[in-house]
């Protein structure tokens, strides 16, 4: 037997040079990794089971009892309460759509008042008799809703109507389920994908001390370590009315789902009326609707119009006026993404106000990203302050059209109306403005102009009625004439609504349409409100190829009003005052003067009424006959002339000046003199601008008695709109001088002396009249008074030698 064979120790072992096997801890991994996941897949068909086979009705009590302690209010599911896997998940992408996620619905839920809150309006309507217009318009929308809705109430059973007036209730939903994902339940973080809420009916309410119904009281309790957010919202018929006392406002949107529209095809004419789906087929229309969106995210085409799915209807009030409207939106709300584009077209009227909007916002979570192309028009700008709050003069019916862009989220609303135009009356208007809200008070700012500014359009916001004031000098229309013969702006300032919102708006009127016996050419102001303070600064009107500048401050944050003006009338040529008449183009030379006043009073012709302080006009070289004064329409001053110098004299005009002390709207005159190459005409008395009376005697000189045949004074009197001249009534005020009363509320007493216009070498006794006209004026006592220019006013006063 041969002995085996001992192995050489010189040579190589195999085995020893063999590097370790490393399949093993691989092994290892994969096979720990299949069993985790074997677990993960055994605890979710577990916990699907689970779902399948437990009854969640027996949690309610529970879920009741958290949710109204939560809430300090009462909350219940009045119907069945049950869970559903929901696999795959038809909203995600990538891998996470194969991760289950868990859709728990409720039937018939009811969330309460907080205890004690009363809603506002409902023991007015039962007082005015009106206690059925408001149930029976939300039972009728809640039972189209009902009708339509699948899984609903049944019914045997009367569910909560939360619109009724005097209910308890502030929500109840027919159906509602939500769409959860269990991953991020694993770091503590509630992820909803989806909402989707079927005959939801919520009744917001806030009464006239503040308090309201969607405040929830919260517990001082340590802050949880949960998290949540939702993605989408869907509605699927509802109804969510809002009632607020201290605003004044009621009102009710009706919401139906419709079959997917899109955007482009509303605008045609011939685009069919939306169909109304049932309930059934809104949550599948829902469910495409939210397909479509994630298929558009995932694309990364922001700009593909999503589609309307939602259609809605308004009605109500906003204080007196009547809410009506309706509109189309996108069915699916995205909260969670920032940018979303959702669509809202809008067609509403509140009152005389009709609104019609189409656009998208970005972000509906937050109210921000609004982009839309808007129409607005009213019988006045004055009456958008109820429905937006916004503090706009009174005009005559206007229709603009605009861009808004910027964010409608409450406190923070910043928003631009821009490249807006339309009309105003029958002026064309252009602009931008700019919101932002704020504290104490929100401010709109940006600029207006008008190419073609028509000057009656003017009138209503100068505080007349109607555009060409015809309401005034005609009676108060109960037959007693009580304001016959008056012809200021007496139409009250809406100081009670300046303190809402502060303004800095610039206007620009580039040409001024009017009468071609009227002169005013161009008008340029800016407007600014601060504190229930106004000021117009400048406030300029292009006259006669002059300007009319003043500035004037009202106060309103007390009546009664308290106002400072200061008007200055600069360079008005005699040719261009009246460019109607031909005769008028000899003359040469200007008007000038001022006047100041301070006042109180809540209108135009209250302000002028009351006003205390100084007023002067002069005048150098001019041309006037009766017959220039009959062509010019300036009735008063034609018969004056006609009854000096005789009706066929042209009277060359050398100097004149007006000097009057004014108090408590009562303007006497200091100094009135003119004097001509025929006489010194000198006129004392008084103009009462509060009842528009005038008192004036009017007191010839004759430097040359052979010109003279008439050898008394004559006297003006009666009011502006039916003055009387001596013996012969006028027919009527002098129509230019009212038109720039009506124009220009600061220097409007300068208007109502009928004097002409300057330019020569001062001569001897003309010197110190204008050197009276030349001096500066004051407002208030001291203008008054008048002690500052006394020495000037006693040389003017020496009579005149005779030749």
């Amino acid at each position: 037997m041969t002995p085996a064979a001992t192995p050489s120790t010189d040579q190589p072992n195999p085995s020893a040079s063999r590097p370790p096997d490393r399949r093993r801890p691989l092994g290892r991994v994969l096979k720990w990794t299949l069993v985790v996941l074997g677990l993960v897949v055994g605890l979710l068909i577990l916990f699907g089971v689970l779902l399948a086979l437990m009854d969640l009705n027996r949690y309610k009590p529970w879920v009741n009892e958290k949710v109204s302690e939560a809430t300090g209010r009462r909350f219940e599911i009045e119907g069945d309460l049950s869970a559903a896997w929901r696999w795959p998940q038809p909203l995600e992408e990538g891998w996470r759509r194969w991760v289950p996620g868990v859709t728990v619905k409720a039937e018939r839920l009811v969330m309460d008042n907080p205890a004690g809150f009363e809603s506002p309006f409902s023991g007015d309507e039962e007082k005015k008799g009106k206690g059925s217009e408001r149930p029976q318009a939300a039972t009728a929308a809640r039972a189209a809703a009902s009708a339509a809705s699948v899984g609903s109430a049944s019914a045997s059973t009367t569910p909560t109507t939360a619109t009724l007036p005097g209910t308890a209730t502030m929500a109840s939903i027919g159906s509602a389920s939500v769409a959860i994902s269990l991953l991020p339940l694993l770091r503590r973080h509630l992820s909803i994908d989806t909402v989707a809420l079927t005959d939801p009916e919520v009744a917001l309410a806030r009464t006239k001390d503040g308090a309201n119904n969607w405040t929830f009281k919260h517990k001082d309790e340590p802050k949880s370590p949960w998290t949540f957010d939702v993605d989408r919202l869907v509605v699927n018929q509802g109804l969510l009315a809002y009632a607020d006392a201290m605003k004044d406002v009621e009102v009710q949107a009706k919401v139906n789902t419709t079959e997917p529209i899109d955007p482009s095809k509303v605008a045609h004419a011939n685009a069919a009326k939306p169909v109304v789906l049932p309930a059934s087929a809104a949550a599948s229309s829902a469910e495409a609707a939210a397909s479509r969106d994630l298929e558009t995210r995932k694309s990364g085409n922001s700009g593909t119009p999503v589609p309307y799915g939602l259609k809605f209807e308004l009605q109500g009030r906003i204080a007196k006026a009547k809410v009506e409207g309706s509109g189309l939106a996108g069915q699916v709300i995205s909260l969670r993404d920032k940018v979303v584009n959702y669509p809202i077209k809008i067609d509403a009227t509140a009152g005389s106000a009709a609104l019609s909007a189409e656009g998208i916002l970005a972000n509906p979570a937050s109210l921000s990203g609004m982009d839309f192309e808007v129409m607005l028009k009213a019988d006045s700008m004055a009456d958008l302050y109820e429905a937006t709050g916004l503090v706009l003069p009174s005009t005559p019916p206007f229709e603009i059209r605009g861009h808004l862009t910027g964010s409608l989220e409450p406190e923070r609303a910043v928003w631009s109306y821009s490249d807006f135009h339309g009309k105003v009356g029958q002026s064309d208007l252009h602009g931008d403005l700019k919101y932002t809200s704020g504290q104490p008070r929100p401010k709109l700012t940006g600029s207006m102009t008008s190419n073609q500014l028509r000057l009656a359009d003017l009138g209503p916001s100068l505080g007349t009625n109607k555009s060409d004031n015809t309401h005034r000098g005609k009676g108060d229309g109960r037959g007693n004439g009580k304001n016959k013969g008056k012809v200021l702006p007496d139409a009250p300032f809406a100081a009670q609504r300046w303190n809402a919102m502060d303004m800095d708006i610039l206007f620009k009127g580039k040409s001024i349409i009017r009468s071609e016996s009227l002169p005013l050419e161009n008008l340029s102001m800016r407007a600014v409100m601060d504190n229930a303070q106004l000021r117009l600064a400048p406030l300029t009107f292009g006259v006669a190829e002059g300007k009319i500048e003043s500035e004037v401050a009202i106060d309103g944050r007390a009546p009664p009003l308290k106002a400072r003006i200061h008007g200055k009338v600069e360079g008005l040529k005699l040719s261009a005052l009246f460019p109607k008449v031909e005769l008028m183009k000899k003359s040469f030379g200007r008007m000038d003067g001022a006047i100041a006043l301070q006042s109180q009073g809540n209108s135009v012709a209250g302000l002028l009424g009351k006003g205390t302080g100084e007023a002067r006009l002069y005048v150098r070289e001019g041309t006037l006959s009766k017959q220039m004064l009959d062509l010019a329409s300036l009735n008063v001053g034609s018969i004056i002339v006609g009854k000096l110098f005789g009706d066929d004299k042209e009277v060359h005009l050398r100097c004149a000046v007006a000097d009057f002390t004014v108090v408590d709207g009562v303007a006497q005159s200091r100094v009135v003199k003119m004097s001509t190459d025929d006489a010194v005409i000198e006129a004392t008395g008084t103009i009462d601008l509060g009842t528009e009376e005038m008192n004036m005697r009017i007191k010839p000189e004759s430097l040359e008695w052979k010109f003279f045949s008439l050898r008394t004074p004559l006297y003006v009197k009666g009011t502006f709109g039916n003055p009387n001249v001596g013996v012969e009534p006028g027919p009527l005020l002098l129509r230019a001088g009212a038109a720039v009363v009506a124009a220009v509320a600061a220097p409007a007493a300068l208007a109502l002396v009928p004097v002409t216009v300057p330019a020569a070498d001062d001569d001897t006794y003309c010197k110190p009249l204008l050197d009276l006209g030349k001096a500066p004026v004051k407002p208030g006592a001291e203008g008054a008074a008048g002690a500052a220019t006394e020495p000037a006013r006693r040389a003017a006063s020496k009579p005149a030698a005779a030749r």
